[in-house]
């Protein structure tokens, strides 16, 4: 049997599994509660597992070890900061939005939460909200989609198309059928092939490379004789401070502002059995992140002293990951490696099929009042899902720049449109709609306008300036807008307590 077969066979394998799985959630989905939020049963385990699988897609794998390979520690900043945003994300947003979006008439999307809590009854807030996350996760799932034509293409000379469609097809039906519970159950597996993956291979090339010390020595060396004949370009590899200034450091850390506001993360949090199970997805979700980064700035680092004890460059950093898999397992293990890369491209696609499909039926199409039966109900998010899936592919069709730079684009206008909003729902009592259209337009706007003017996006992230003109923006409507309504706060104060619930109680 060939390299090559060896490796197909582990990754069909896997794809039958990611199948299996979305047949197994197709028979729990009964109604539109179900399809869109799993009817809240996710237990700690697989609501963490799932949240940091959607969250965490190639780049961990990839673009993480490439960075550290060719720049060093300098590039870890992003890493720490979304470490740092997603702890605290699970610590004090989790447990409150759980609650809240319960007791805001069972709010299953981010939109009709901000509605129900909010009470817009020109249920233009929704919309808008819905047609952001529609907008914007169309052109993030494209990207996604790009990816794993890319992958089959470099890894298995496949043509790009071929593998795009064979990527977006699995996918599809796992998530058309199985809905959130199908995403979720397969994120766990998928979170499990990552895990493993970014455990096994830096382990296995250090000692390989001869070891911590021997690692620690060659990466010094590679950067001396980088500096002797490139002076221009001097590297420090293993300093965490080299080659950036004071903003580049805040503007990658900064990163991790963008918890707050991103949909497919923060409905793991609303899925969850109860407010109580907040505290152990934290610690597994938290634990399971910390792991699976160190894994990948160590794989860097491990493949960096390797291919420079052996003589050899990589032309592309970003295939480190893959080339160690190459060199280390036999071919079949190498199989699931890839597999593991597949499930952190998979695993995002999914997860943000269905929050485009809930922004379609829940948002938009709900919010002009229609009604249907739970079968129809269902039915129309099945639809929502194909639809977006198939304007994703044919956006795909034709790769380019401009989609995959949208993702950062996107993680940043999610996080300032829609985090402030978010932070202010759970802890403010007087934020108005008018304060949130007013902050989300603005938080928008500024990340468009940055973003897209290169001195500014040179010198900051575009999501520090998103993020603090929503803030300021929504607290200043909000305190000219104020008005009293018992409900609002009767139902603040109800969350403030079921929040805080211990899991005994």
């Amino acid at each position: 049997m060939s390299d090559n077969t060896f490796q197909v066979v582990a990754i069909g394998l896997y794809f039958a599994g990611m199948l299996a799985i979305g047949f197994y959630a197709y028979r729990r989905t009964s109604d539109l509660d179900d399809y869109m939020l799993g009817g809240r049963r996710l237990p700690p385990v697989v609501a963490a597992l799932s949240a940091g699988a959607s969250d965490m897609s190639g780049w961990l794998l990839l673009g993480v070890p490439g960075a550290i390979y060719a720049s060093g520690l300098i590039e870890s900043w992003i890493v720490i900061g979304l470490v740092v945003g997603a702890w605290l994300n699970w610590k004090f947003v989790a447990p409150r939005l759980r609650a809240y979006t319960e007791i805001a008439n069972n709010s299953i999307t981010v939109p009709s939460f901000f509605e129900n809590r909010l009470r817009d009854s020109s249920h233009v807030l929704r919309i808008a909200a819905g047609t952001i996350i529609l907008v914007f996760f169309t052109f993030y799932v494209s990207s996604g989609m790009v990816a794993g034509g890319v992958f089959f293409e470099s890894s298995f000379g496949s043509s790009y198309l071929a593998g795009m469609l064979l990527v977006a097809g699995v996918t599809l039906c796992y998530t058309l059928f199985g809905g959130f519970l199908g995403a979720s159950l397969t994120d766990v597996v998928q979170a499990a092939l990552m895990f493993a993956a970014l455990m096994t291979i830096p382990v296995v090339t250090i000692i390989a490379s001869g070891g911590p010390g021997e690692v620690v020595s060659l990466v010094h060396a590679a950067d001396a004789a980088h500096n002797a004949a490139d002076p221009a370009d001097e590297l420090h590899r293993t300093s965490l401070f080299f080659g950036g200034s004071f903003l580049a450091i805040v503007s990658a850390a900064a990163w991790g502002l963008g918890y707050f506001g991103q949909p497919h993360i923060i409905v793991r949090f609303m899925a969850m059995r109860s407010s109580a199970d907040a505290k152990a997805g934290r610690r597994i979700g938290i634990s399971w992140m910390v792991l699976t980064s160190a894994g990948a700035i160590t794989t860097g680092f491990a493949g960096l002293a390797y291919f420079y004890r052996e003589g050899v460059t990589l032309d592309n950093p970003e295939t480190v990951f893959l080339q160690l898999a190459q060199v280390m397992f036999h071919p079949f293990v190498a199989g699931v490696v890839l597999a593991a890369v597949l499930a952190a491209i998979m695993s995002t696609i999914s997860s943000q099929l269905i929050v485009c499909s809930s922004a379609l039926v829940e948002d938009i199409y709900r919010a002009f009042g229609r009604q249907a039966s739970p079968a129809r109900l269902v039915m129309y998010g099945r639809l929502g899902v194909l639809t977006v899936a198939v304007v994703a592919i044919l956006l795909a069709l034709n790769p380019d720049g401009t989609i995959l730079d949208l993702v950062g684009f996107a993680w940043a206008g999610f996080g300032a449109a829609f985090g402030p909003l978010i932070i202010l729902s759970l802890f403010w009592r007087r934020l108005t709609s008018a304060g949130a259209i007013a902050g989300m337009v603005a938080g928008a706007v500024v990340v468009g306008v940055w973003g897209q003017t290169d001195a500014l996006a040179d010198a900051m992230y575009e999501i520090v300036p998103g993020f603090i003109a929503c803030l300021v923006v929504a607290v200043v409507v909000s305190l000219l807008t104020t008005r009293e309504d018992d409900d609002i706060q009767r139902e603040f104060s109800e969350m403030t307590e079921k929040a805080h619930t211990p899991a005994s109680s």
